[in-house]
């Protein structure tokens, strides 16, 4: 394993490279037309089949979120390990992992395979350059926001599966679930 630095703490520590046969970082996050992904520390939208979706995706998995995304949601989600990336070396919470570089959280993530990046903004964008697969709920409507995902290179992803979903009673805006898969041969792993 190579090792790079971990933009999220300090440039000086070091964070593995993940390769192949490793864990593998995976995020999973919703984003509007727009670019957003947040609003006043929670989500633009209420979608409930994205919220099962989410649930599916990620019960029995391990999930990293920064400080902020698990403030939001108020307490650890249950049926997974729940990993906390903060600067703060004080801080902590019942019935979860709180670790203070990216390196750790790997670390505390295994035997797992996947370690699944849930948010917020800065732990996204930490984890992308290491991602081999995103899970993207794409809404199709731009919303109001103040948190925004960062752009994605359209050379180094492509889209392997798709399903759309039309605006009804319970969803206010279209959407569709997409898995996005890295296609640069030297993707990190």
């Amino acid at each position: 394993m190579s090792s790079d630095v971990d933009p999220i703490t300090n440039p000086r520590i070091t964070v593995p490279v993940l390769r192949a046969g490793d864990l593998e970082l995976v995020i999973v996050v919703a984003v509007a037309a727009n670019g957003v992904i947040g609003r006043n520390g929670g989500l633009p939208w209420h979608l409930p089949t994205d919220l099962k979706h989410f649930k599916a995706l990620t019960v029995g998995k391990p999930v990293l979120m920064g400080r902020r995304t698990y403030e939001s949601i108020g307490k650890p989600l249950v049926d997974r390990p729940n990993i906390v990336l903060t600067r703060n070396l004080c801080w902590e919470a019942p019935r979860v992992i709180v670790v203070h570089t990216l390196a750790d959280a790997v670390n505390r993530a295994r035997p797992a395979r996947e370690l699944l990046v849930i948010g917020g903004a800065d732990i996204f964008a930490a984890c992308l350059p290491l991602c081999t697969r995103i899970h993207l709920t794409r809404v199709h409507a731009d919303v109001e926001g103040d948190t925004r995902f960062v752009a994605l290179a359209a050379s180094e992803w492509r889209e392997v599966t798709r399903e759309d979903h039309a605006a009804d009673e319970r969803h206010a805006y279209p959407f569709s679930f997409c898995t996005l898969e890295r296609i640069t041969q030297d993707a990190p792993r």
